[in-house]
């Protein structure tokens, strides 16, 4: 093992430890500025494997940075995406406890379930044709850095920031999801109002992005998997006691309550 490798099994271990433990730790660019984006991919594959080690098993991936506002803010031109894993999934309607994050938020999201491989550069018709169903979703981000600050590579390597998932009732992915309105309600009010079309204009651009971004990687989006487009609003922060709901459009709803 070169220095290289060793530094990004470092660090793995070092945020691996941080989401065990519910600590924060400090950005990883501030020790190691060195870090570009190809190292911090190989950061995130590599605490992804130590997941695996313990039983978890790859669902599929997330997208981020879908809305151009997010990019501007962070000042990038490309999307991020990260994995998403058993431990991961939540049961809809129902509780998690927030002891195991440590300064989670929430958002609305669009849900794809592949049944067949996506790999490199597709075009919208053969991304479209890999979807078997369509699920309005929530995802709750929860970095590991302290104060919620990090950059590019810095995110990238925390799995960019997923943490949690839950998954409303799969549909038929032949229905409009262009432009679904995506209302996200804590205890009964409205705290994130948007549309599905903040997603890279609209989601089913996202799945291409996620097999080409996932193909730099060498990794095919596999049939069976979920991917999730991005966020459709902002994230919102979540407390203890709070009642999730995503309403949209025509895609039904998904809860979710946050425990003690």
């Amino acid at each position: 093992m070169d220095s290289k490798q060793h530094q990004t099994m470092q660090i793995a271990e070092i945020l691996d430890r941080a989401m065990l433990n519910s600590q924060a730790t400090p950005q990883l660019s501030l020790d190691y500025p060195e870090i570009g984006l190809k190292q911090a991919y190989q950061i995130q594959a590599a605490g992804i494997e130590k997941r695996m080690s313990r039983n978890e098993k790859l669902l599929g991936i997330k997208m981020g940075f879908t809305s151009r506002a997010k990019m501007l803010q962070m000042g990038v031109d490309d999307l991020i995406w990260g994995r998403l894993t058993s431990t991961m999934q939540l049961v809809e309607g129902g509780s998690v406890s927030l002891k195991r994050f440590i300064h989670p938020r929430i958002e609305p999201e669009i849900a794809f379930r592949l049944n067949k491989t996506l790999k490199g550069k597709v075009s919208l018709l053969e991304a479209m044709n890999a979807v078997d169903a369509i699920a309005p979703a929530l995802e709750i981000i929860d970095s590991r850095y302290a104060n919620f600050k990090f950059s590019l590579a810095d995110v990238v390597a925390d799995n960019s920031s997923s943490s949690g998932f839950v998954l409303g009732q799969w549909r038929s992915p032949k229905q409009d999801i262009g432009n679904q309105a995506m209302v996200m309600e804590i205890n009964g009010k409205p705290v994130q109002i948007g549309s599905s079309s903040a997603i890279l204009g609209n989601p089913w651009r996202s799945l291409v992005e996620a097999a080409r971004l996932a193909a730099e990687s060498d990794i095919c989006l596999e049939a069976g998997w979920i991917v999730l487009a991005g966020a459709a609003t902002a994230a919102h922060p979540l407390s203890t006691g709070d009642h999730v709901c995503l309403h949209t459009s025509s895609m039904g709803q998904v809860h979710l309550h946050a425990g003690e």
